[in-house]
């Protein structure tokens, strides 16, 4: 099955530059219209005003019925006309919708694209890769350093409740504003970063505030093919600086189609279910009485990992409502030479997108030789072994349960890897699997403020 990207119709949005005020405006600066301090005075940017949601329900509010077809966002529509101008006005270092793009035959399908020279196009990683938490340096390439033509909005939560968008509004440098600006190297039609209070230049690690952000943005989509992805130092971050990916992708990544065992369900209704039958081993988290609470859950557990010096990745699927957690160990057996040189040849650097079935392939001859056999054997090289997976998931649990009294499986007893072949009806009927909306055309009120 062959893809092809199609730019979708999308709303852009109001906003111009006065290009008189601007030029004027950038003469003052270091001359790159940058987000620090030399280039923040008197600059402005939209400004996107988010409802937080008080509980996973309310999300029927924004997204429409469970029953109905859900409608396009403003913030979906407001991204990819955001980014399609970026795209006309050539800030990207190669036009992704040209790249080649298949579904792999398979049980999972697996998508291959073919970006040949990705790599080479793309900022070298600056940092030690075997370290997850590292202390930021200004001296590296950052997010301030970017032009603000990049940035596409500042993402805020609204101060009244209600969506609001301003199409121009002063940078709070004081304040710090969290900012979704292009991926400059994008893999797909509408990749941009969500770099959380910008100007406090956080390192790359999760906290609870930041990653509840992620979610909020997800949610605010409204759109099951918007999906956020993060990756720690060590796997496979390029900068140390804190922020988020998101992109669309028209089809269920694979590890969304993958079975899961149910391993507990916490006082505040979130479940954590286990992935099977999936070449990573890893954690999926879903359900909860509030976003927050779901949210608290996730981060806790990547706080968890970050602190114990184990790189992982994490997925933020269907709206904001199902978040993969993935240890990983790729860099740490590349740099102990236990890398097939077959797979090394590859140049793939399993990060979330490749994880969770999006293999970007840098050369021809392994994308017309992709299959499901091939991205099976690199994804289970950067899987951890099924003896340490429970060794970190009971490091997981243990920071859990000391904020649950009521959590019914303790890390010790967590269930050991099953077998698919000796799987009985009963366990079976434990197995879920999620489902899709489709994408479709729609409107949603949102208040535009000049």
């Amino acid at each position: 099955m062959m893809l092809r990207i199609k730019r979708v119709p999308t709303v852009v949005s109001n906003y111009q530059k006065d290009e008189t005020e601007e030029t004027a405006r950038r003469s003052s600066g270091c001359g790159k219209n940058c987000l620090r301090s030399c280039c923040i005075p008197g600059a402005k940017l939209p400004l996107y005003a988010f409802r937080k949601l008080n509980n996973i329900e309310s999300e029927k509010v924004v997204l429409g019925i469970e029953n109905k077809e859900p409608p396009v966002a403003f913030l979906d529509s407001l991204i990819l006309g955001e980014w399609e101008d970026r795209m006309q006005r050539g800030l990207f270092r190669y036009d992704v919708t040209a790249c080649e793009t298949k579904v792999i035959p398979g049980e999972y399908g697996f998508v291959a694209q073919l970006n040949e020279g990705r790599h080479l196009k793309k900022r070298p990683t600056e940092f030690r890769v075997d370290k997850v938490l590292q202390p930021f340096d200004g001296n590296k390439f950052n997010f301030t350093k970017v032009g603000q033509e990049e940035v596409l909005f500042q993402f805020e939560a609204s101060e009244d409740g209600e969506v609001q968008f301003y199409p121009s509004a002063p940078i709070d440098a004081e304040n710090s504003p969290s900012v979704v600006a292009i991926n400059v190297s994008p893999i797909e039609y509408g990749h941009v970063l969500l770099i959380p209070r910008i100007l406090e230049c956080l390192p790359q690690r999760i906290d609870r505030e930041s990653f509840l952000l992620a979610l909020y943005m997800a949610a605010e989509a409204g759109n099951p093919y918007f999906r956020l992805g993060y990756n720690s130092l060590g796997a496979f971050a390029t900068i140390n600086q804190l922020h988020f990916q998101a992109y669309y992708l028209a089809v269920p990544f694979p590890i969304e189609k993958a079975p899961t065992k149910k391993i507990t369900t916490l006082n505040d209704e979130v479940i954590i279910s286990e992935l099977l039958n999936y070449p990573v081993r890893g954690l999926v988290f879903e359900g909860g009485n509030t976003l927050q609470a779901l949210s608290d859950t996730v981060s806790d557990a990547c706080i968890c990992l970050q602190e114990n010096n184990i790189p992982y990745n994490v997925l933020i699927s269907d709206c904001g409502k199902r978040i993969f957690l993935l240890p990983q160990c790729y860099a740490e057996k590349q740099a102990l030479g236990e890398v097939s040189p077959e797979l090394l040849d590859t140049q793939v650097n399993p990060a979330v997108w490749e994880i969770s079935g999006h293999m970007v392939l840098k050369r021809r001859k392994d994308y017309d030789e992709a299959s499901d056999e091939n991205a099976w054997r690199l994804l289970a090289e950067v899987s951890l072994s099924d003896e340490r997976f429970r060794e970190v998931n009971a490091l997981i649990f243990e920071v859990i349960a000391s904020g649950e009294d009521g959590i019914e499986h303790d890390a010790k007893s967590l269930p050991k890897e099953p077998d698919p072949k000796a799987e009985s009806t009963e366990e079976e009927s434990t197995i879920t699997k999620t489902s899709h909306r489709a994408m479709v055309g729609g409107t949603q009120e949102c208040v535009v403020l000049q």
